[in-house]
C-alpha cells in the first residue's frame, strides 16, 4: 500500500488565512509537492524558506487536463512507495480537485489537512446564499445539458481568454447575450478583483487567470426559460392541476389517442413541405401529447416523464451494443438483425408467429411493408424483383376478371408494396407524394377556369400545363 500521502489544502487566499495547523505541518516538511505554484500563498511560504517541487511542467507537456492529472497521480503513487510525502493543492482537497479524486480511486492512504475552499470566498464576494441552489462546473468540461439555468452557476478553470471565449459561446446557447455575469479573480485575497459585464463581452474586456471563476446568476427571462424542459413539465402539471384547464384535467389516455394520430400526420405534412418552422411547431405538438400522457400517469401514481425518458434511454443503450458495448457490425443490415434479436430476448417469450409485432392500427400500406419485411427475414421472398413483377401481373389479371372484388384489389396493392420494398421505396410515402401532386395540379385547373364549363379535354390541357410548370 505504501506510505501515507498527506494532502494539504492551501486555501483560496494568502498566508494570513492559512490555518495554523496546516502552516505548522508545512513548515516541518523538507519538501512539499505542489500541483501548481500558481497560488498566492506559495510565494509567501517560499520567502520563509519552504522547499517545493511542482508539477507545472506537466501542464506544458500534456495535451489534456486528464493526462496532466493522471501523470501527477502516477508520480505521487510511486513516491509514496518510498516515503511519506506531503502534497499541496489550491483550495480544499475535496473541492474541484481531480487529482485527489484519482488518488482516492487508486486506493492511496490519504491523510487530509483541510484548507478553505474558494467557494466561501466566492459567496462572500458575490454576496449570494447558496441555499437557493447552485452548481459548481468545470470550464474545460462544460456540459450544457446538465446546466440548471434557474440556479446560481459557478464555473471554475476560466484560466485564459481562449477558455473564456469557449465558455461564452456555449452559455449564449442557453442565456440572452446581454445576461449579466461576474468574473471574480483571487477571491478572498487582497488582490481580489470583481468585474460585472454582459455575457457577450466576457472574453473581450476581462482579464482572467488561473484564479478566475465565472459567476452566472439565475435566469429569469421568461422567453428563455420557456425553452427549458423543466418549464414545459411545470406548465403541463399546472394545466392538469386543481386550478388548471377543465379540458386538460378531464383527458385520459383513451381520449387523447386521436390527437396523437392527428399531430403525427401534421408533422409528416410539415416534413414533406420541408418547412422548418412548421416542423418545430408540429414536433412541439407531438411532444405535448407525450407530456400529457406522462402527466396523466403521474396523476394516477403509475409513472411519470422520468420513467418514459429512462425507459427509452436504457433501450437505446441496450439495443446499440455496437455503439455502447463491444459488439462489431459491418453494415446497417447487421444493426437491424441485432436489434430484432435483442428485442425478442427482451420479450422473454417464444414467438407464436414470425409476423408478431406488426401493429394493426397503422396505415395499411405501412403494415403491408412491415409484414413483408418480417417474412423476408426467414427467406419468404423472391430472389430478385422480377419475381415480384410477375406476381403483380398475375394479380392484375385476376383483378381484371373480378373488378368488383375488393380482395383482388388488395392483392394488387400488396404486390405493388412488395416491388417498392425491393427497390428501396416506401409505398406509403410515394402515394402521399402523388396525393399532394394531384391536389396541386387540380387546384391549378380550378384557378384557371370554371370547372362546370370545362370539357375533359380542357381540364387535361391545364393538367399538362401544371405538369410542365413543375407542380
Amino acid at each position: 500500500m505504501g506510505y501515507t500521502i498527506t494532502v494539504v489544502g492551501l486555501g483560496s487566499g494568502e498566508l494570513n488565512q492559512l490555518p495554523l495547523g496546516v502552516y505548522r505541518h508545512l513548515k516541518q516538511q523538507p519538501l512539499v509537492w505542489l500541483r501548481t505554484k500558481e497560488h498566492p500563498v506559495v510565494r509567501e511560504l517560499e520567502s520563509e524558506g519552504l522547499m517545493f517541487d511542482s508539477f507545472d511542467s506537466i501542464y506544458e507537456s500534456s495535451e489534456t487536463f486528464e493526462e496532466v492529472y493522471n501523470q501527477i497521480v502516477e508520480t505521487l503513487m510511486n513516491k509514496c512507495e518510498e516515503m511519506a510525502i506531503t502534497y499541496a493543492v489550491p483550495g480544499h482537497p475535496f473541492v474541484a480537485e481531480r487529482t485527489v479524486e484519482l488518488l482516492v480511486e487508486r486506493g492511496a492512504d490519504l491523510h487530509v489537512l483541510g484548507g478553505q475552499s474558494f467557494l466561501d470566498a466566492m459567496f462572500q464576494a458575490l454576496q449570494i446564499d447558496p441555499i437557493n441552489g447552485f452548481q459548481l462546473l468545470d470550464a474545460t468540461a462544460l456540459d450544457l445539458e446538465r446546466l440548471q439555468v434557474t440556479q446560481h452557476i459557478l464555473i471554475g478553470q476560466v484560466y485564459d481568454g481562449f477558455v473564456a471565449g469557449d465558455v461564452k459561446v456555449q452559455l449564449m446557447e442557453r442565456y440572452p447575450d446581454e445576461h449579466p455575469v461576474t468574473l471574480v479573480t483571487a477571491a478572498g485575497t487582497t488582490q481580489e478583483r470583481i468585474e460585472h459585464i454582459p455575457l457577450f463581452e466576457m472574453d473581450r474586456v476581462a482579464e482572467v487567470n488561473n484564479l478566475t471563476t465565472l459567476y452566472v446568476p439565475p435566469l429569469v427571462d421568461e422567453s428563455y426559460l420557456a425553452k427549458d424542459f423543466a418549464t414545459l413539465k411545470q406548465i403541463i402539471a399546472t394545466l392538469r392541476g386543481p386550478n388548471g384547464c377543465p379540458w386538460d384535467r378531464k383527458q385520459t389516455h383513451e381520449s387523447l389517442r386521436k390527437y396523437l394520430l392527428e399531430e403525427a400526420y401534421e408533422l409528416i405534412e410539415a416534413i414533406n413541405a420541408e418547412d422548418d418552422n412548421a416542423i418545430i411547431e408540429e414536433l412541439g405538438d407531438v411532444l405535448l401529447q407525450v407530456m400529457l400522457h406522462a402527466q396523466i400517469g403521474a396523476d394516477e401514481g403509475y409513472f411519470d416523464i422520468r420513467d418514459v425518458i429512462g425507459s427509452i434511454s436504457e433501450k437505446m443503450v441496450r439495443r446499440h451494443p455496437h455503439v455502447f458495448g463491444d459488439i462489431t457490425v459491418e453494415n446497417a443490415s447487421e444493426v437491424v438483425k441485432n436489434w430484432n434479436t435483442i428485442k425478442q430476448a427482451e420479450k422473454g417469450e417464444k414467438k407464436q408467429s414470425h409476423l408478431d409485432g406488426v401493429l394493426i392500427d397503422q396505415p395499411s400500406l405501412m403494415r403491408a411493408e412491415q409484414l413483408q419485411k418480417k417474412a423476408a427475414q426467414v427467406g419468404f421472398e423472391w430472389d430478385d424483383v422480377s419475381g415480384a413483377f410477375t406476381k403483380l401481373e398475375e394479380e392484375l389479371n385476376e383483378w381484371r376478371e373480378e373488378l368488383g372484388d375488393e380482395s383482388e384489389l388488395g392483392d394488387v396493392l400488396f404486390s405493388i408494396v412488395n416491388i417498392a420494398r425491393y427497390v428501396g421505396l416506401n409505398a406509403e410515402q410515394a402515394l402521399e407524394q402523388t396525393n399532394r401532386k394531384f391536389k396541386r395540379r387540380f387546384e391549378y385547373i380550378e384557378v384557371n377556369g370554371d370547372l362546370q364549363q370545362m370539357t375533359l379535354e380542357q381540364m387535361d390541357e391545364l393538367w399538362n400545363e401544371a405538369k410542365e410548370k413543375g407542380l
